[in-house]
């Protein structure tokens, strides 16, 4: 018996009757021989890990726009908290870690630079509709390993796509384990941008709302615990938590919305993110000429606008502003 068989095994004895058995995949969209040491769940957690995608992600905005400090979040870092918080959920309902993991790992792979200003900027110029959550399933697929992509199984990709609503709130993904980073998405960014946005003096502890704090806590640490504790209580066929604990998650996200999403201070330099991005865009739209090798290949396949979309996506915050004055911002001449 080879170590995949033994983890099958362990696997069928462990994890719950709900969960997503490794063995009972529904596939890849090529057929791949089997590896004799890891689950599939375990080869497409390794290879989000490892891909191009995953490291630009430590270079692209969560919340505030290029914050001059080390200890506010980037998409790198909101991505690793939640995987943290999945796989806790996950392992305490007895889930499949690996397949929780995985789409946790892989669930921003599509994010623009700049974060939701970037994606409200290309939605708005693109001729469809552009949503990160797509985009990731896109970048597996396609865009990663020189145009091969990833070859992610079903319920990864699955999980991926419905981490987020995108103007479809009856999205759901098909297994626990995706359900399980969904809410784990949610929990993450509207704890840990509290925390951002009281380093950033854009709120302090006590503005948070009484009715919230009161039921899950004052404290990043508290009000992870309550959540959790009340998910993994709850759930049994679908994922939950306690209705008085979902009101007051609900009431601190409502608050997060009305008091530093759409804060000027925090987002007074969105305007200019996005009027960078629509730069791009048209630029690139009328010399698709000057994309990279790559994208001009895929243009074969797909539409300009399409590909334009997959090379600005794929940008960090950095090379995004340096693409911008590299074409748009004179340099001074010199002889030298």
């Amino acid at each position: 018996m080879d170590c995949k068989d033994v983890r099958y095994a362990m696997e069928r004895d462990y994890l719950s009757p709900y969960a997503a058995w490794s063995e009972k995949t529904r596939g890849r969209r090529r057929p791949e021989g089997p590896c004799p040491i890891r689950t599939d769940y375990q080869r497409d957690r390794d290879r989000i890990l490892h891909c191009n995608s995953f490291r630009r992600l430590k270079h692209k905005t969560q919340v505030f726009l290029a914050p001059q400090g080390d200890h506010y979040r980037t998409r790198l870092t909101h991505t690793l908290e939640v995987s943290q918080i999945a796989r806790t959920i996950a392992r305490a309902l007895c889930l499949n870690e690996d397949l929780t993991e995985a789409i946790a790992l892989g669930h921003d792979l599509g994010h623009t630079p700049f974060g939701h200003a970037g994606e409200r900027a290309l939605n708005r110029v693109c001729p469809f509709p552009f949503y990160h959550h797509l985009q990731s399933v896109r970048v597996t697929d396609v865009l990663e390993r020189d145009g091969k992509g990833l070859n992610l199984t079903f319920e990864v990709r699955n999980g991926i796509v419905c981490h987020s609503s995108g103007g479809n709130d009856k999205a759901k993904a098909l297994t626990l384990e995706g359900r399980v980073v969904r809410l784990s998405d949610k929990v993450a960014y509207i704890n840990h941008d509290i925390e951002d946005a009281e380093r950033a003096e854009v709120l302090s502890e006590r503005d948070l709302p009484f009715e919230a704090v009161y039921v899950l806590g004052r404290t990043k640490s508290e009000r992870l615990t309550t959540i959790i504790r009340s998910v993994v209580e709850n759930s049994g066929d679908d994922i939950r938590m306690a209705p008085e604990v979902e009101k007051a998650h609900l009431a601190l996200r409502s608050f997060m919305f009305e008091y530093v999403y759409t804060n000027p201070v925090a987002k007074g330099q969105e305007s200019k993110a996005e009027a960078l991005i629509e730069k791009l865009y048209e630029y690139y739209l009328k010399n698709p000429d000057r994309l990279p090798e790559f994208y001009r290949g895929l243009m074969e396949s797909f539409p300009k606008e399409r590909v334009i979309c997959d090379y600005i996506a794929g940008m960090t915050d950095q090379y995004a502003v340096s693409q911008y004055e590299s074409l748009f911002i004179p340099k001074f001449w010199s002889k030298e």
